[in-house]
């Protein structure tokens, strides 16, 4: 029996050997594998060292706005005051102002239309009574709402505006020097109306810019970047073009950014969810001051970010309508103060309470001033639609 039991033992004994043997080589293999899996990594590595940075340059290149579809004009304005000592700090006296439509729709009466005021009094008569405000300031940019064209093709809309081109020399002669064309009566008549637009008002030494066309205008040795969104008809998709358009102006080296949008609801004093949300992003990507129209009135303005927003600023030189029902409107004033760190948030806003006619009871084409209660009656519309935005 002890023989027995000693056979057993020796046989356990030499089965645990056994495991243990195999455990340790297992153990042994995984070690090696492991070993030579870090040893290749190691290798790929050092061939490569660096990969990671470039992966992530990579990324970044690939969030990067694309800037290649955005067409930049330089232009040089008030050449005499252009020498300026980097080392001090400059100001810029911009005035934005809202629709001008200079010309009529087909349709109606011609004895009552902007046309027949051009013909009794000339060019000159429009902007008579804030011509001394525009010529005090170093820009002035208006929305161009509509047409400088001989073409005959109307397109099939319910509104549809032109002048003939010669009218370009309304803005011309009241020291307005850029137009915004990005909105939805540049192509009234056609394409050929929008590019005789823009011959028209560049003939008469303003800029033009709106869509993918953008202009870096120098002003005092400071490069002001001006774009122009239409918004109607993609809404948030537009987001994109924000982002494009800045950003080629950035390249371009524009110190001071300005964004005019094209959007929003007819009638409506307080702005949508899709103005609100772009005109922020606007100033997130780099704008400096962003300007709005279409809705026909005013809307409030917003200061964010340090900068400021003026959602709608109504119509202004308008032929568009010889009676509204709402003549408010306003020229939105802001002198920029640009260092050599770039531009400084402040304050430095005029907002000028104006009627679209000096007339009562119609529209004489002749925007105007207001004083007194009037002045303190729109101001404080202002201010209450301000309060309006969430």
């Amino acid at each position: 029996m002890s023989g027995i039991r000693d056979a057993k033992r020796k046989r356990d004994r030499r089965r645990k050997q056994r495991k243990l043997t195999l455990m340790l080589g297992a153990l042994f293999t995984v070690i090696l594998c492991v070993a030579v899996v870090a040893g290749v990594k190691s290798m790929i590595t050092k061939s490569t060292p660096n990969s990671g940075k470039n992966t992530a340059k990579k990324e970044i290149k690939k969030d990067k706005p694309d800037t290649s579809k955005v067409e930049i004009k330089n232009i040089v304005i008030h050449t005499k005051k252009d020498k300026r000592d980097s080392a001090k700090s400059t100001t810029i006296t911009v005035s934005s102002i809202g629709d001008c439509t200079l010309g009529t729709d087909a349709n109606f009466n011609p004895d009552t239309s902007l046309n027949a005021y051009y013909n009794a009094r000339g060019a000159d008569y429009f902007f008579q009574n804030v011509r001394p405000i525009l010529e005090a300031d170093d820009l002035t940019i208006v929305n161009m709402e509509g047409t400088l064209t001989t073409e005959e093709q109307r397109e099939d809309k319910t509104y549809a505006f032109k002048g003939p081109p010669e009218y370009a020399a309304i803005l011309s002669g009241s020291s307005v020097e850029a137009a915004n064309l990005a909105n939805n009566h540049s192509r009234d008549y056609g394409e050929k109306s929008y590019t005789d637009t823009i011959t028209a008002l560049e003939d008469a030494g303003i800029a033009t810019f709106g869509y993918e066309r953008a202009d870096i205008m120098e002003i005092k040795g400071v490069k002001v970047g001006l774009t122009g969104i239409y918004e109607l008809a993609e809404h948030m998709e537009k987001k994109q073009q924000v982002k494009e358009n800045i950003a080629a102006l950035k390249e371009a080296g524009a110190q001071l950014i300005i964004v005019n949008f094209h959007w929003g609801i007819e009638r409506e004093y307080v702005p949508n969810d899709t103005q609100k949300a772009l005109a922020r992003l606007a100033v997130d990507e780099g704008a400096d001051l962003v300007i709005g129209h279409h809705p026909h009135v005013l809307q409030g303005v917003e200061k964010y970010k340090g900068r400021y927003i003026a959602y709608s600023l109504g119509n202004f030189c308008f032929g568009g309508n010889s009676n509204p029902e709402d003549k408010d409107t306003m020229i939105f004033q802001q002198t920029f103060t640009i260092t050599k760190d770039g531009v400084k948030k402040d304050e430095n806003i005029n907002m000028i309470p104006c009627s679209l006619s000096s007339a009562n009871g119609y529209n004489d084409y002749s925007p105007v001033p207001l004083e007194g209660s009037e002045k303190e009656r729109v101001l404080n519309k202002i201010d209450e639609y301000s309060q309006a935005i969430e």
